[in-house]
């Protein structure tokens, strides 16, 4: 229990000792609370706070007031028993939720506003009509009906899906129970009454009266309003003492600029949320900074809690209990106070989309509240989710088009909206307002222009951190004339001008309509002539009707600073770590490969369309290429937790249960390659150096675009042997045809790798027993804990390593037919089939 929360539930003892308890009981029960504080001791302090609940909501009762919750008493011992190991909720089952108590907090499941398919593990208010949640765990994983939250005997807080796999833990063990308190907190406890773990030490979107985040915490947006999974704000209190705004990219969990902060660097301690209503910043020097303040809002009549919304603005809010209505408050929640002002002036990062999407702009209204709105002849993305951005409903100008086109064709209308970043030019002397139209209205790259104090700034599409600008600032945006949703369309009978023009096109569309169902039906005519004079394209041909980015070189020079930072490097090309020059400064992985052969040349062009049309989460995903003269480069997204294989072999073993994710992640990107691509795709070197980690921990495998593509309906190829040394199959060794097995085989080894957190062969240290040797005698002679030693997490977990070590023994046989395919590896590792046991392979294993 913290030290705010004890002060809390003092306050709660003197509120109801001081307006309604007898002289004797006053004594009696501050003295022993103040005592329970002084020895810092969990239990008697929890077991007073269930006395203080019994006395406020029962009246006065000798046995509450002297016996500890587990002594069985008249009316209130049964929902003041703490949780005891082995209790478990479902999210239909007769046990959804474990109540303070008082009643007034839940802790289980909540099916969430948009789904109630779906549900969250989560605390929530359960004794308000609307039940908001103030924690949740699984924003990003929300689970189905058969999932399960259990205490297990070994005092672990685990979440389990529909199949049994853990989605999510508390991360700590050995607590001997757990509790709902009033508060909000939900706490795992230990047999000495010590706390082990607490909700009010892992926020998610929400403090509550009591709380305090400490340095190192943090706050984190939903992403809407109905919508948990990871947002696009966080609220920071920093190590450096500064408590700070930060936008972040909702797709690539970058940090853009701050939007707002405390400028308490070195004298910050903690942001705290006391009982009066007030949330401010403590500093060193024992003076305060006030972030928001609600009044003097009497808990007892109020519940309140602070969150950082999905738009980016904290606000304090205040509901009166009940659900009785008040003249000043109403009858729901409602903001008291909010923290930045006005997030649509202060969000001014250099990229990120700020308050709004892409080509929106941001309105702070009277009501608090952000608006988005989308520029004239612009409409939103998804209506629904307005953060998203807007798009243009027309043709933009073509540079092909000369000036007067341009004029006859497109017009200015005219917005006080600002968006300050993004300027690709800007006059660098005092300008007239006209000339900064018509400049705007002749440079076909111009979208928007933007014109204040006698500067003018041209932009182009997309358009960020938009606001309004209050007179002071025009925006220019170029739009089809006569409020045309398309440059093309056929303009209003009244516009004499745009009738012309759409007089002149017409004949020449209907001619241009005509000839492309000539050219169709003569493409159909010649269909396998066509496909085979298409098959002596060039690459460079081929490669440009890709629906990816082609960069030039030099682009791709300057975004790595000259290939300065390596960070991996293999048989095909070493790969540099990078900044692309756009709005986000998005940072990639570039591949530059080393050798221009015509093989190799012909590699390349294979995994540019095989990556092109492949895509899975479990994939890392290409962004672009470059195929610039003999330069061959491709541009992968960052996978900012770099390889498996340095994943495993850290300092401190990494967490089991990532681990098992980890290895259901590669075995679905496998599963999804062989089987449910467009077209199978063997890897063919299947190891943890091309196990890459996005900032969630979860597997990416790369490198599959250079494997052998099979053609849809082939199942077996010979080619070259490929590999890494202890990973390769033993059929490359034989005169036998390769199959998507032999990724099987190296998936196998993968999964002993990540069971045990070793190398299968120390290449520095050959002598010693190959892993996958060690890991099939500890099987045949029962002593599989030989192989986990040291891990304390997978020795609590030993059904789960036996599991592990049964299908990576199936995977690695000998004979292809005998191993499973990657759909029946990914059921067993799900649990979703078992595992029988494997035949003994040690017979073999010749391949090393």
């Amino acid at each position: 229990m913290g030290a705010s929360e004890v002060i809390m539930y003092v306050g709660q003892l003197e509120l109801i000792f001081n307006e309604q308890a007898p002289d004797g009981i006053k004594s009696f029960g501050s003295s022993l609370f103040m005592a329970s504080i002084s020895l810092g001791n969990y239990a008697v302090q929890h077991m007073l706070v269930n006395i203080v609940t019994s006395f406020h909501s029962h009246g006065f009762s000798i046995c509450s007031l002297t016996a500890p919750a587990a002594v069985s008493c008249p009316c209130h011992a049964q929902r003041h028993r703490n949780i005891s190991l082995g209790s478990s909720l479902t999210p239909l089952g007769p046990n959804t939720s474990w109540l303070s108590p008082s009643g007034e907090f839940a802790f289980g499941f909540r099916p969430l506003p948009s789904d109630s398919r779906n549900f969250l593990l989560a605390i929530w208010f359960e004794k308000i009509a609307s039940r908001t949640i103030v924690w949740y765990a699984n924003g990003n994983y929300p689970v189905q009906d058969g999932a399960k939250v259990e205490l297990t005997s070994d005092g672990r807080l685990s979440l389990e899906d529909h199949a049994g796999s853990e989605v999510w833990s508390a991360g700590v063990s050995n607590a001997s129970h757990a509790a709902m308190l009033n508060t909000g907190n939900f706490v795992l406890v230990d047999a000495v009454g010590q706390s082990r773990w607490e909700s009010f030490q892992f926020p998610s979107d929400t403090i509550l009266p009591s709380q305090v985040l400490s340095l190192g915490k943090h706050l984190s947006a939903r992403l809407m309003e109905d919508d948990y999974s990871a947002g696009r704000f966080t609220l920071q209190v920093q190590t450096d003492g500064n408590l700070v705004f930060y936008t972040v990219s909702a797709r690539f969990s970058s940090q853009y600029g701050a939007y707002w902060a405390s400028n308490t660097v070195g004298n910050g301690t903690r942001l705290t949320f006391n009982e009066s209503g007030s949330i401010y910043f403590e500093q060193s020097d024992n003076s305060v900074v006030i972030f928001t303040s609600g009044g003097q809002n009497s808990m007892r009549d109020y519940y309140q809690r602070g969150t950082l919304d999905a738009d980016g603005v904290f606000r304090q809010y205040v509901h009166p209990r009940n659900n009785l209505s008040t003249r000043a408050w109403g009858d729901g929640w409602t903001s008291v106070a909010f923290q930045p002002p006005n997030i649509c002036e202060v969000t001014n990062a250099e990229a990120g989309s700020g308050a709004c999407g892409f080509n929106s702009y941001c309105r702070f209204d009277d009501n608090q509240q952000v608006n988005c709105e989308c520029p004239p002849q612009f409409s939103f993305l998804d209506p629904a989710r307005k953060y998203e951005g807007c798009k243009p409903d027309f043709a933009l100008q073509s540079c092909q088009m000369d000036a007067s086109q341009a004029q006859e064709m497109f017009e200015l209308s005219v917005l006080n909206v600002d968006w300050p970043a993004g300027d690709y030019e800007y006059s660098g002397t005092s300008v007239a307002e006209d000339q900064c139209r018509q400049d705007c209205l002749a440079d076909c790259l111009c979208a928007v222009a933007t014109f204040g104090d006698a500067v003018c700034r041209k932009k182009r599409l997309p358009l960020s951190i938009g606001r309004v600008s209050n007179g002071n600032i025009r925006a220019f945006f170029k739009v089809p004339r006569g409020n045309s949703s398309s440059a093309l369309l056929p303009p209003s009978t009244n516009d004499k001008e745009s009738n012309r023009i759409w007089i002149l096109l017409g004949p020449l569309l209907v001619g241009v309509s005509v000839f492309i169902l000539l050219a169709a039906v003569l493409l159909v005519l010649c269909s396998s002539s066509a496909s085979k004079r298409s098959r002596e394209l060039s690459n460079g041909s081929s490669l440009s009707s890709l629906s990816l980015r082609c960069f030039t070189f030099g682009e791709l020079k300057e975004a790595t600073n000259n290939f300065r930072e390596e960070i991996g490097k293999g048989a095909s090309g070493i790969v540099y770590k990078g900044f692309l020059q756009d709005e986000a400064g998005t940072c990639v992985a570039i591949k530059k490969l080393d050798k221009v052969f015509q093989e190799t040349e012909k590699e390349f062009t294979n995994e540019v369309k095989t990556i092109a049309q492949t895509h899975h989460k479990n994939l890392v995903r290409l962004l672009g290429f470059c195929c610039e003269g003999t330069e061959r480069l491709l541009v992968y997204e960052y996978m900012c937790n770099g390889s498996l294989m340095s994943f495993l072999l850290e300092d401190e073993r990494p967490d089991w249960n990532t681990r098992i994710q980890i290895a259901l992640g590669i075995a679905r990107g496998l599963q999804y390659l062989h089987e449910e691509c467009f077209s199978q795709v063997i890897h063919c070197d299947i190891k943890p150096q091309n196990i890459l980690l996005d900032e969630n921990f979860a597997a990416r495998i790369s490198d599959f675009g250079l494997a052998k593509l099979l053609k849809t309906g082939q199942t077996r190829t010979n080619t070259n042997i490929r590999g890494t040394k202890g990973y390769v199959a033993p059929e490359w060794f034989k005169s036998t045809s390769i199959s998507a097995k032999v990724d099987v085989y190296s998936f196998g080894v993968v999964l002993l790798e990540i069971v045990c957190c070793r190398k299968n062969v120390d290449v520095q240290n050959e002598e010693d027993s190959a892993l996958v040797f060690q890991a099939n005698d500890c099987f045949r002679e029962g002593r599989l804990d030989i192989l986990v030693e040291g891990d304390e997490q997978a020795m609590r977990d030993m059904k789960k390593v036996e599991r592990l070590v049964r299908v990576s023994l199936w995977c690695i046989q000998e004979d292809p037919s005998l191993r499973p395919t990657m759909q029946k590896v990914t059921q067993m590792l799900d649990g979703a089939s078992p595992v029988p046991v494997p035949p003994d392979p040690s017979s073999y294993i010749s391949s090393l």
